[in-house]
């Protein structure tokens, strides 16, 4: 039956050609956007994850941040130990030569005090960003310093901060308060031919013992019980600077393994909710043949009334 009222084939057309517009509309949105996941509603678990996923990556980029400052502290406070330790060897060197017979001590003790003031010059200068692991001048000890390592989210979603911790007071060169702190203020006891005596090298409030210095009266004993002494304040500091190196290596593996960590993060969110855009268009393409099939299909349909108007001529 044919009805000037009702054009079902008409309706049925533009039924169709709506569903292709409103497919075309989101594939269109799809190219434009890059994303086959917008929204909740386009995949309410989806979208979920990656919106979780996006968040934790941002956190791992603000402890990527953290671990770099944290690579510039130890690489300092390293750097200055390290050329600490060059210098006390140079110091170590200089009393084995004045072990030797008419030597002159007193020029010795020179090259002395200008490496002892380098070794004040270099632990003050080991700063970085304020702080200072090598040189204190406050009451209040150097303690351990934790280092932001890791953003971690449990099996439960609970989520916590994991630390890199380094015990700075270990590393203290000089404590000017508080000279039992410091490597090189609190000294070392050295035992020559039955004779105890701690000998320091730089000079700091408590200091108790012997400074490292030589006069023309300085014993071969003396000289011997110096070099025993200055050895083992070498020793320590070599075993912070073997620690320290492994703190800073530590940081740099960390400091990798985050940065591939959001690069494998970034691209597990993209499968899940990144457009595939060659099949986009291709689809794109096929919608819009559909379309202009969609219009002509329509086109036919409302044609049928101009068929009944013929009759009446």
């Amino acid at each position: 039956m044919t009805s000037i009222i009702t054009n079902n084939s008409a309706l049925a057309a533009l039924n169709t050609l709506r569903s292709i517009n409103s497919n075309m509309n989101d594939t269109q949105s799809r190219i434009s956007s890059g994303l086959k996941v917008q929204s909740a509603a386009d995949n309410a678990a989806y979208w979920s994850i990656a919106t979780t996923m996006r968040s934790d990556n941002k956190a791992l980029s603000g402890v990527q941040d953290a671990i770099g400052m944290a690579s510039a502290k130890t690489d300092t406070a390293y750097t200055g130990l390290e050329a600490a330790i060059d210098v006390v060897s140079e110091i170590k060197s200089k009393l084995v030569a004045a072990r030797e017979p008419g030597v002159d001590k007193d020029k010795i003790n020179k090259e002395l005090t200008e490496l002892k003031s380098q070794l004040t010059s270099i632990s003050q200068s080991s700063a970085f960003n304020g702080e200072n692991w090598l040189y204190n001048d406050t009451t209040t000890a150097i303690t351990t310093k934790e280092m932001v390592g890791s953003f971690v989210r449990a099996s439960d979603g609970s989520v916590s901060v994991k630390t890199i911790d380094f015990n700075a007071a270990t590393s203290v060169l000089i404590d000017t308060r508080t000279a039992a702190n410091g490597i090189l203020t609190k000294g070392a006891n050295s035992q020559i031919n039955g004779t105890s005596t701690t000998y320091f090298l730089v000079s700091a409030t408590g200091t108790t013992g012997t400074q490292v210095a030589l006069t023309t009266s300085t014993t071969d004993d003396a000289v011997e019980g110096m070099i025993s002494s200055v050895d083992q304040m070498l020793k320590t500091m070599t075993d912070v600077a073997a620690t320290l190196g492994a703190t800073n290596s530590r940081l740099d593996t960390q400091q990798e393994f985050v940065k591939d960590l959001r690069d494998v993060i970034t691209a597990g969110v993209g499968r899940l909710v990144d457009a595939d855009m060659n099949e986009e268009s291709t689809r794109l393409k096929a919608l819009q043949t559909q379309q202009q099939l969609g219009i002509q299909a329509l086109a036919i349909a409302n044609s049928n009334a101009d068929n009944v108007l013929s009759l009446f001529r």
